[in-house]
């Protein structure tokens, strides 16, 4: 082997570096168009079977049916902002004009009548307390800044909401899109397979996503029932916080309980912590409990094995591996590309023992 050869090879593995840093570069400043694209991909799925209803059951052609299902999402999501912007804005009034020396006697107020009531159960919390320097830690003036902060980027949150509604209607209206802009990169002789593959994904995607859609809802159902009855202030809009979180899994639960038992417990503040808040936040809580063994026994294993066909086992070992390899995100994507690879792998590969062992079902 000459030097020429050798240059020449050196030459090519510095031009391929070179351009998969330029690839990863142009990913990275692009980051927020793959967003709203991967986002509205996700919009589509869940339209998708609306769409196909409409179209089959009640013969609307297929730009009416899209734009139907669009406007059904647009008069969803305004429903929300209807819910939410009113009570922000008046909440960040409200926290704008607040003494806030005034909020932090009434939270050590909290603390004291807390410890005292521990103290009667022979249980010491506050040299504990003490030691953590939690209260003096606490800032809270920084509550109106950040309510401030989460107003005034509103505007750059309508701009995303527009591009994820274009890009959502046009991959409604055209569904090749872009299943035609992947299969641009699809070696020739692959072809029929591959369009086998994207159209069960789909399939198994729009079922996943419109079950994580109905597990919501149950769960909101019974979150604002339990802070209805014990006259929480804005249940509605806690237990559809709640309830959103749990699109985490594992971990949203855990965030979702403290969230609860943290808004229980401040909208009580100034009350008797023994005769009120304690026994307010305890069945609040006890309603949050009984929610998630509904979730956890119900809602997900129904969901899991009639959406992606796949085991609770399976999937609780595919979130877990995601969660370390690539944190929260990765709980959130491991099951839709955990269901992509089956589908790919029981197209290309059924021919190994492994694989037919791990899509059987699909």
């Amino acid at each position: 082997m000459n030097s020429k050869v050798i240059a020449n090879g050196i030459l090519r593995a510095l031009g391929i570096l070179l351009a998969i840093a330029l690839v990863l570069f142009f990913l990275y400043k692009i980051q927020s168009v793959i967003v709203y694209v991967a986002v509205a991909a996700v919009i589509s799925l869940i339209g998708r079977p609306i769409v196909i209803f409409l179209r089959r059951k009640l013969k609307f052609n297929n730009t009416v049916a899209v734009v139907v299902t669009m406007v059904l999402f647009i008069g969803l999501l305004a429903g929300l902002v209807g819910m939410f912007i009113p009570l922000v804005a008046e909440q960040g009034q409200n926290l704008a004009l607040l003494n806030i020396e005034q909020l932090q006697e009434n939270v050590e107020n909290l603390y004291n009548q807390i410890v005292t009531y521990f103290e009667f159960q022979n249980i010491d919390v506050e040299q504990s307390i003490k030691d953590s320097n939690l209260l003096s830690k606490l800032d809270f003036a920084a509550i109106p800044n950040f309510l401030n902060s989460f107003i005034s980027g509103l505007g750059s949150f309508s701009i995303g909401l527009f591009s994820v509604l274009f890009i959502s209607f046009f991959f409604l209206k055209d569904s090749k899109l872009f299943e035609d802009g992947i299969m641009t990169f699809i070696p020739k002789g692959n072809e029929m397979r591959s369009k086998r593959s994207f159209t069960k994904i789909k399939d198994l995607l729009s079922r996943y996503f419109v079950g994580l859609i109905f597990q919501i809802l149950i769960l909101f159902v019974i979150y604002t029932i339990v802070l209805l009855i014990f006259r929480i202030d804005n249940a509605v809009v806690i237990a559809f916080l709640c309830a959103l979180l749990n699109l985490v899994p594992y971990v949203g639960p855990l965030v979702s309980g403290f969230l609860m038992l943290l808004l229980s417990m401040s909208s009580n503040l100034g009350e008797s912590f023994s005769e009120v808040i304690l026994p307010k936040t305890t069945y609040v809580m006890i309603g949050f409990i009984v929610a998630q063994l509904v979730d956890n026994f119900f809602s997900q294993p129904y969901i899991f094995s009639k959406s992606v066909k796949s085991h609770p086992l399976e999937i609780f070992l595919v979130i877990i591996i995601a969660g370390i390899l690539f944190g929260i995100v990765g709980m959130i994507v491991a099951i839709p590309a955990y269901t992509a690879i089956k589908v790919i792998l029981k197209e290309f590969l059924s021919e190994y023992k492994v694989v037919n062992k791990l899509t059987k079902d699909l």
